[in-house]
């Protein structure tokens, strides 16, 4: 028997499935993802490779701080080691910006956000109206 038959019957669920790769990557947590930080603007945005940059986003609340956040998305499927985040965070001083730490769970917030929004997004696709 060919490995593409395997002999397994599709299995038949009332969920929507895990993996959906119209974009190469897992539609869900690319729309996540793009919704987290809808706030910050882009700089690049590769679909295919699963790969969102933003631009220097600088809040109104501080001005002298501005962060960069680059998202991956790592695989078709939605799971958790799916998404990968990456923040930059700069800091004004007197000769300009300057490399700063980034606040401790900052990333691990932005991926449990994007995460939750694409578990949501997806349970959603099967049941709008819950």
């Amino acid at each position: 028997m060919a490995p593409a038959c395997g002999g397994k019957k599709p299995r038949l669920s009332a969920e929507a499935p895990a993996r959906i790769t119209t974009l190469g990557i897992n539609a869900y947590l690319w729309r996540a993802a793009l919704d987290t930080i809808a706030f910050m603007p882009l700089a690049q945005v590769d679909s295919n490779g699963g790969v969102i940059i933003t631009d220097w986003y600088v809040s109104p609340q501080s001005a002298n701080e501005r962060v960069k956040v680059t998202v991956t998305i790592l695989d078709t499927e939605l799971r958790a080691d799916a998404v990968r985040v990456a923040v930059q965070r700069q800091m004004l001083g007197a000769t300009g910006w300057a490399e700063a730490t980034v606040r401790a769970g900052t990333v691990q917030r932005l991926e449990e956000t994007m995460l939750g929004r694409a578990r949501d997004l997806r349970r959603n696709t099967i049941a709008p109206d819950r």
